[in-house]
């Protein structure tokens, strides 16, 4: 065994060496204590309540996505809800499509705010009011291009809440199309999904999306709404998320059937100004929640790094090669679990590929966004 020990010294390739056990070590510290918890996760069976709901959804002209899902909306599954539309300073047909819908289905609710040029960009505004307005204490959010994966999205999400958990993390993954550019947004999608929803498990909560996410009002409340991060168009999702999610009072539901679909930006320019609009919030998270969003690409980009260096030295090749490889293939069975989890299965079989490619985009993405940032919803 010692004849496979290369020669330690102060030179460049120890070095490296050493920067490889040192990487390969934080992932698997990710491994075992946050990325496990998604992989392994199975959720308890409860009895559902099926408490009355509001469903709020802020739309700004979305006629053509509101006539496309809001009837799968408003016809769930489920005994008592409404569904209360924000039509947010529109001038498309919203108004009239919405007049319409209101006709045949008695619980649409809508709250139509003018156009106004003094009004903030983003959801805030139309979200709070919503939720003043809103009959019922348990609420569900989501987005007009957003259609629910079954007619139980309601029933599933809303069979979360209990008396101790007063928050729904959920998932909304990105209609498949052909292309590229499309991948790579599912893709995203899908590995933010695994991120936080492992962290929530570990609890480490940090967000969720607002295109699948329920709260009560007496948490909303509880912080005064969006108050503290009401000046950035983005944060209803995030920051406010990082605000009221306690160790005990959240829970996440990852049931298929509740996963709310969204069509995936057309463009590279359309993704770039959506990713600007995420980042804005970045410089709020708590230095905790960066560094461990931090380290982790960081990391990894060592260990594949120092990997390629040390195979060009011959003493260090085999006690490299059995250190990554065992890293690699823990890797590729733990994230591919939590992939799979959230019915990505096919982004498993080039998981760790995409893994690094993800974590060089991801600098060049925040820099790019950082040179223009566009705070418009």
């Amino acid at each position: 065994m010692l004849a496979y020990l290369p020669h330690f010294g102060f030179d460049f390739f120890t070095y490296c060496f050493i920067v490889l056990c040192t990487a390969g070590f934080i992932q698997f510290l990710y491994l075992l204590f946050i990325f496990s918890r998604l992989a392994f996760f199975y959720p308890k069976q409860q009895e559902q309540s099926l408490m009355p709901v509001s469903v709020i959804i802020a739309a700004r002209d979305e006629s053509d996505n509101l006539y496309e899902n809001l009837p799968m909306i408003l016809s769930q599954d489920y005994p008592d809800f409404e569904v209360i539309v924000v039509n947010h300073q529109s001038v498309d047909d919203s108004n009239w499509l919405l007049i319409a819908f209101q006709q045949q289905y008695k619980n649409l609710r809508v709250i139509d705010i003018p156009k106004n040029k003094h009004l903030r960009a983003g959801k805030k505004f139309p979200i709070t009011l919503a939720i003043k307005g809103a009959k019922y204490e348990h609420i569900l959010l989501t987005d007009a291009d957003c259609k629910p994966s079954s007619h139980r999205w309601l029933r599933k999400m809303a069979g979360s809440f209990s008396t101790s958990k007063q928050i729904v993390i959920g998932y909304g993954p990105y209609t498949k199309q052909k292309g590229f550019l499309n991948k790579l947004i599912r893709f995203d999608a899908a590995w933010i999904g695994v991120n936080y929803l492992s962290m929530a498990l570990s609890k480490l909560p940090y967000m969720g999306v607002g295109r699948n996410l329920g709260y009560t009002k007496t948490v909303f409340n509880s912080v005064s709404g969006f108050k503290s991060h009401y000046g950035l168009p983005s944060g209803d999702d995030d920051l406010f998320i990082q605000q009221v999610a306690q160790k005990s009072n959240y829970t996440i539901n990852i049931d298929p059937e509740t996963f709310c679909f969204s069509p995936a930006a057309p463009s590279w320019k359309r993704w770039v100004r959506q990713k600007s609009r995420h980042y804005t919030t970045s410089n709020q998270y708590k230095v905790i929640k960066k560094l461990l969003l931090g380290i982790y690409p960081v990391s990894l980009l060592l260990l594949w790094i120092s990997f390629v260096i040390l195979m060009f030295k011959l003493d260090f090749r085999i006690i490299s090669g059995i250190l990554f490889g065992i890293m690699f293939l823990l890797k590729w069975w733990i994230q591919g679990k939590c992939l799979i989890k959230l019915q990505e299965k096919n982004f498993v079989f080039l998981l760790p590929f995409w893994d690094v490619f993800y974590a060089v985009i991801t600098p060049i993405l925040f820099y790019l966004t950082e040179q223009k940032r566009n705070t418009k919803w």
